[in-house]
């Protein structure tokens, strides 16, 4: 039966339909669409409206071919560089490093390539959650079509088990539920109904007339006018902002392209100066260029994408085992760097099931049901209500399947005693009033003994105005309906889902069925209140987060009620904060919101655009926002997002597709792992940059100051190359693996605008630098004019053991070399070990001698060389004892 008095149209249908369909009676829409929804649309009609309306399918956007994705990874500026390093070198005749050079950058490309391609799968997974097919009445006659030929005006039935195909006003809704979880973020599947509703601006969650592509029905039965098809729905709105939504940079990838700018101007300038100095000495100009060129080389530190590639790709292979995938290596250390998680309520904060959490029977509070024999007759009539009074079905495998709801009830009554498969035996069921969205209750009649006995349950409101009195464990007294509303209203407000329990005896199932003549005189027996309820870690995950700096917000599409009640059990919220809702947040001008955004920890009822928006607004403060969900609605928040994390159990294809890693297990606690793990990264990331950079100003100190204090060029070309591939290499790969330091979770995030030269490290590099090159300069003086015709090879040795000792003490801002034990990173023992033992090579290999312009060093030089090149460790070692004691200040 069609509700509303739905009439043959006589109208035209309009261009642009209206945006409130809910608010219009299925007369009106029926009207506005021109169409007769007992007979559906004609063939020609439907064909008119496709060539006009188009298919009812996601579109995607034009991709980039798959070349075009590749040259893209070549564009950076640190990429650029290091390509014009190994064309000089190759110009110079070190080959060898050219082709070093040119295999880390195409390295880095094709893992760019194929991070990118996988991320344009995100739109083609929307297209997957469209239905296939559609049972459709066209020309008074039901047929099954492909669900993207429908056509706005189309009349589509829906039987449970169905894809909704398409944006729909429903006309009738028999028992219908709807799973909008993936749209909406709801908990529990959605009631819905064919009455028009009164309030025009409502969030999707509360249009309870409207189905929408993409979500399922779970049960019932109903049927509905098409009203939007595609791009046009909501489903389709959400593909256009996945589509257009740009992806927001990580720090890390933020802080290498601006250290990359820097570092391409530091090496023209160094090749600019080197030469003009060395030509004005009178040095060969051949010579000079070929220094400063070998100079500019080593200046740039082409192992450092290597280095980052094998420090994500560790750290990824770690989180693995702890249930967390990283779809893109840069989000390994990006969590390392936010400072707002916005998560998702269902299935990431909660368990994504509904749970007895509170009953009240005979007057009496209560978190679980009584146990059989507990408060007498009413406890025993309110367990077997909750059992038999119930849809859901137990199998084999242990398995309760059925409505959430339903399925909450059968188990907490079970384990109270009340088993339905028992109980049914001696009081089977006889007869029902199924639950009806109107009446907003369901009755079953039950044999027991020689009488029959009704069980009702539904919404409180309703099934406390049908009783006069209570069962209070002994007898039957005057109900005082005011004080059991009271309760229901308190239980409600700390977010519970609260259905209220009566029961009647009779002599016989009546003849009528009717809710008239049954649903009355009832014996109230209690409430029950149902939650989805929190992951029993979450909230020592959350403490764990707001201790390291991190703000915990709740984003859903829930009811404020329920969202305030999940965030104050989990320690997100306090009693003082408030819910901000979609509806308030849609009223809210921007301005004024970004000045509220970080006080706020909580929001309900959001659409998705608004989670965008929340983010961006968080991001406009100079907070880096990571975003979890699982669902279509979180997708373009996630792509929006600094980091997107998708659930992996509950999540979409879409929201993985979107995202930047994914909860195995879907844990909220798994991204406190994630963070320590990205924060120990960026650590030895940063490690190498300041050993790196060090080692390449030792040099650049030691070339650029001797012609100023009267010596001659302290190295030759191949020297500088020999430098640079024994030390940025393996010792710089090695500090990857390094161990995280203590306390590092007790540090707040880096500021996202921080440079990654901030905290004291580009005044480490200087004085590193400078003491590197002066203990070089040094030795070069001393062996150059006491006549030690070895003297080039001394000074190539300091440096190069130098860098070695460097990289030793360079481990720890804080902790000695000593403390932290040799062997606590044996990758970086080894790497040390094998570069001296390369250096030695070049100085008493003779075939080696006329390759690298050295020559074989006496004992005494030697140790002489072992010694001056101990200065720079036990320089760092000290500023570090220094730092320990408070004598220099470290944040």
């Amino acid at each position: 039966m069609i509700s509303d008095n739905v009439h043959m149209p006589t109208s035209e249908a309009t261009d642009v339909p209206p945006a409130a369909w809910h608010a219009l009676t299925t007369s009106d829409v029926a009207q506005q669409l021109t169409v007769d929804p007992r007979a559906g649309l004609c063939a020609d009609e439907v064909a008119r409206r496709r060539s006009t309306y188009g298919l009812n399918a996601i579109q995607e956007h034009r991709a980039r071919s798959p070349w075009r994705m590749l040259l893209d990874q070549f564009t950076d500026v640190m990429i650029l560089v290091l390509i014009a390093a190994a064309i000089i070198s190759g110009m110079i005749g070190e080959p060898p490093d050219a082709i070093a050079i040119m295999v880390i950058v195409l390295l880095n490309g094709a893992i760019g390539f194929i991070q990118e391609y996988r991320a344009e799968r995100a739109v083609a997974a929307l297209k997957l959650l469209a239905a296939l097919n559609a049972k459709v009445l066209r020309e008074g006659k039901q047929a099954t079509i492909l669900a993207a030929q429908l056509v706005p005006g189309d009349v589509v039935v829906l039987e449970a088990g169905d894809g909704v195909p398409a944006d729909m006003r429903l006309m009738e809704a028999v028992q219908l539920k709807v799973e909008e979880a993936a749209l909406t973020g709801e908990s529990v599947p959605v009631d819905k109904q064919a009455r028009s509703l009164t309030e025009v601006q409502l969030p999707l969650g509360d249009r309870l007339n409207m189905a929408y592509k993409g979500t399922l029905v779970t049960y019932g039965r109903g049927a509905g006018l098409v009203v939007a098809i595609g791009m046009h729905t909501e489903l389709g709105k959400i593909a256009a902002l996945l589509r257009e939504e740009e992806e927001v940079k990580t720090p890390l990838q933020k802080r290498l392209a601006q250290f990359g700018q820097w570092l391409a101007l530091a090496a023209l300038a160094i090749c600019a100066i080197v030469f003009l100095v060395g030509v004005l000495r009178g040095e060969s100009v051949i010579l000079m260029f070929l220094t400063a060129v070998s100079l500019a080389v080593a200046a740039i530190p082409e192992a450092l994408p290597a280095v980052v590639t094998v420090a994500l790709a560790r750290g990824a292979r770690k989180m693995v085992k702890k249930q967390a995938l990283i779809r893109r290596l840069p989000a390994v250390e990006t969590l390392g760097s936010v400072t707002y998680i916005c998560s998702d309520k269902t299935g990431t904060l909660t368990q994504n099931k509904m749970q007895v959490e509170q009953v009240a029977v005979a007057g009496q509070l209560a978190a679980r049901v009584p146990r059989v024999g507990e408060r007498g007759e009413a406890g025993r009539l309110f367990g077997q209500a909750l059992a038999l009074s119930n849809d859901a079905v137990h199998q084999d495998n242990d398995r309760v399947l059925g409505d959430p709801t339903e399925v909450a009830l059968y188990v907490a009554a079970r384990q109270a005693g009340y088993d339905k498969e028992r109980l049914q035996i001696a009081s089977p069921r006889l007869a029902e009033l199924p639950f009806d969205s109107d009446r907003k209750c369901m009755t079953t009649f039950h044999g027991e003994g020689p009488g029959i006995v009704a069980f009702t349950k539904g919404a409180p409101e309703r099934v406390v105005g049908l009783c006069e009195t209570i069962h209070d464990g002994t007898g039957r007294v005057s109900l005082k309906q005011d004080v059991v509303l009271d309760q229901a209203e308190r239980m409600a407000a700390e977010g519970l889902r609260v259905l209220a329990v009566a029961f009647r005896q009779w002599p016989a199932v009546p003849s009528e069925l009717s809710a008239e003549q049954v649903e009355r005189d009832l014996v109230f027996l209690g409430l029950v209140g149902l939650l989805d309820p929190p992951r029993p870690e979450v909230h020592e995950a959350v403490k764990f987060c707001q201790a390291a700096g991190i703000t915990p917000v709740m984003i859903t599409g829930d009811h404020p009620a329920t969202a305030r009640a999940i965030a104050k059990r989990l320690g997100i919220m306090s009693s003082d904060d408030v819910v901000m809702t979609g509806e308030e947040l849609a009223r809210l001008p921007l301005e004024n919101f970004v000045e509220q955004v970080e006080q706020i920890r909580v929001y309900a009822r959001v659409a998705p655009e608004q989670k965008i928006k929340i983010v961006k607004a968080l991001q406009d403060k100079g907070e880096f926002v990571a975003m979890t969900g699982d669902g279509v609605n979180d997708a373009p928040a996630l792509k929006r997002a600094d980091i997107g994390i998708a659930m992996g159990v509950t999540g979409t294809d879409v929201a993985r597709e979107s995202s930047h890693m994914i909860l195995l297990d879907d844990n909220f606690a798994s991204i406190v792992s994630a963070v320590r793990e990205g924060r120990r990264i960026f650590d030895n990331i940063r490690r190498f940059i300041k050993y790196t950079m060090t080692s390449n100003a030792g040099e650049i100190w030691t070339i650029f100051l001797a012609p100023f204090l009267g010596l001659p060029i302290p190295l030759l070309p191949i020297h500088i190359l020999w430098i640079n591939l024994v030390t940025d290499g393996l010792p710089g790969l090695a500090l990857a693996a390094e161990p995280e330091e203590r306390g590092l979770m007790q540090r707040p995030p880096r500021p996202p605008n921080e440079s990654i030269f901030a905290r004291g490290m580009w005044q480490d590099i200087i004085w590193v630098g400078l003491l590197m090159g002066g203990v070089s300069l040094l030795t070069q003086a001393w062996a150059y004019r006491s006549g030690h015709a070895h003297w080039q090879t001394m000074v190539l040795t300091v440096l190069t053991l130098s860098q070695m000792g460097n990289v030793l003490a360079i481990r720890s801002e804080r902790e000695s070399f000593f403390t932290l034990g040799p062997l606590t990173n044996r990758p970086l023992l080894a790497a040390v070990l094998l570069a001296f033992a390369l250096q030695m090579g070049t100085i008493y290999i003779p075939a080696l001698n006329p390759i690298f312009k050295t020559e074989p060093l006496d004992l005494d030089e030697l140790l002489l060389c072992l010694v001056l090149s101990s200065v720079v460790f036990l320089g760092v070692e000290l500023q570090k004892w220094m730092i320990r004691h408070g004598w220099l200040m470290r944040a």
